[in-house]
């Protein structure tokens, strides 16, 4: 019989919520139907160079791979960056603010849904009969309720439309975090390898300039060199020695720097070996500017922003309209537990509610005219990052380009005055030339040489710096 009982009530409840579902239906389809008050969003038209300025005529197109650090051939700078990847923090909070905002999104469609909630309720009663006589009795009353917001004028559609542009744009803000943080490991390791290599050849132009010293002053001593040849070469040794401690600060600078961007305290980052000289150039040369802009997520991020912005005015104007809600509730009401499930006991409400705006103190208003200023100020900034990223590609080429020339310069000049110094140690020994001859073309060489290193950094900084402005191997594609 309780079985029974249990079955009917539940067929009860079934239709009940049948109900309630085809309620729900209708008011979602009205709601498809309903106007939006939005404007229409359309990117923002910036013409496109026809051509890059600086690039090599009839170059061979490479854009940036994803993997686009691996051209250089150093195995160091490879476990670098994988370890930056991995535990940098600032792409570990870009990742957070990727899901921050898409559990924003989530919140937002919620409203797009009615929300059903289940209760159970007892309530203790006393009455008064008509006789005088007190009845008191308990009420058993369990109950399904639902609430559901029409949004005839979309202003829930806006605001979920507003949360996913926001949601895209937390993606490409990841992605350029990260591009960000594997271009600045590549140029810090880099400017550690510099500053290492400047420091070995100070220390190497150190100890032949302390050599030479000591045998002017045993020549000295014999009577076969002077005082002054002495003094300018103990110039020289001190003035040597005193750019050695810089260098050694800038090499420990650079190194805990290298480490803030893999996650790690100085101590546990080790150069191991490696030199500028020994690194491979990848080749890279962008195709036409037109197509850069599917290529850097900074673009792609800024025309995010601009989206959630359109639908905020959207969702601005939406609220000067009345808000629809339908509100339905099913159950059973007994004064006895044993009978609270029986369908004779069952009880139902539907009912319509409609709150419209009169005076908000100007608030709406205010709102409208801060979303449509918002708008305008993030057009201005897609606007600048558009030409931002042309002038960056441009700026990037015509450093490679004339680095590339002071590398081969610079290649001659190292060469010439190393030769030079051959000479003119040859003349020493033959006895042609004093030793102030000697100490010009030395000085001259420990120049070149030094200048030589910060010329191939410069150059490895501007490969380095058109990959970032290609957006480093990134495409904006539906599946990023």
């Amino acid at each position: 019989m309780m079985v029974g009982t249990l079955g009917c009530a539940l067929r009860c409840v079934h239709r009940h919520v049948r109900n309630y579902r085809r309620c729900i239906v209708a008011a979602s389809a009205l709601a498809l139907c309903a106007c939006s008050l939005g404007p229409q969003y359309s990117r923002p038209d910036i013409p496109a160079p026809a051509a890059w300025r600086n690039a090599q005529a009839n170059a061979r197109v490479a854009w940036p791979s994803s993997n686009w650090w691996r051209g250089f051939g150093s195995p160091p700078l490879d476990a670098f960056i994988a370890q930056a990847q991995h535990a940098n923090d600032d792409i570990a909070a870009a990742i957070a603010r990727v899901r921050e905002a898409d559990a924003q999104a989530r919140i937002a469609g919620a409203a797009l849904l009615p929300a059903v909630a289940a209760s159970a309720d007892v309530t203790r009663e006393r009455t008064m009969a008509a006789s005088g006589a007190l009845s008191t009795y308990s009420v058993y009353s369990p109950q399904v309720s639902a609430n559901y917001e029409l949004d005839f004028w979309g202003r829930n559609r806006a605001a979920l439309s507003a949360a996913q542009a926001t949601f895209a744009a937390s993606r490409y803000d990841r992605a350029t975090v990260e591009l960000t943080v594997v271009t600045g490991v590549a140029s810090t390791y880099f400017l550690s390898l510099e500053l290492r290599e400047r420091l070995s050849i100070a220390r190497s132009n150190l100890a032949s300039a302390a050599q030479i010293l000591n045998g002017l002053r045993l020549e000295q001593t014999a009577g076969t060199a002077d005082a002054l040849g002495v003094a300018q070469q103990e110039t020289t040794v001190a003035t040597l020695n005193a750019a050695i401690p810089p260098l050694e600060q800038q090499l420990r600078q650079s190194v805990d720097a290298l480490a803030i961007l893999l996650g790690k305290t100085p101590e546990a980052v080790d150069l191991a070996g490696g030199t500028l000289a020994g690194l491979s150039q990848p080749w890279v040369r962008p195709g036409l500017p037109s197509e850069l802009l599917t290529r850097r997520p900074d673009v792609a991020e800024a025309e995010a922003q601009l989206i959630a912005a359109n639908a905020n005015i959207a969702q601005a104007r939406a609220a000067f309209f009345p808000r629809i809600e339908l509100t339905a509730s099913t159950g059973f009401a007994s004064t006895a537990l044993s009978h609270a499930l029986d369908p004779a006991n069952s009880i139902f409400s539907l009912a319509a509610g409609l709150a419209q705006p009169i005076f908000e103190g100007g608030a709406l208003q205010g709102q409208s005219a801060f979303a449509k200023a918002r708008y305008t100020e993030l057009l201005a900034e897609y606007h600048k990052t558009v030409i931002s990223a042309f002038a960056n590609v441009e700026d990037a080429l015509v450093a490679l380009q004339k680095t590339g020339e002071q590398v081969q310069r610079q290649q001659q000049a190292v060469a010439t005055a190393r030769r030079a110094y051959e000479i003119a140690q040859a003349q020493l020994h033959a006895g042609t030339i004093n030793v102030l001859a000697l100490l010009n073309t030395e000085g001259a060489l420990f120049t070149a040489e030094d200048q030589m290193v910060q010329v191939d950094f410069s150059h490895l900084q501007a490969l380095i710096g058109l990959f970032k402005a290609l957006g480093g191997g990134w495409r904006n594609t539906p599946e990023a």
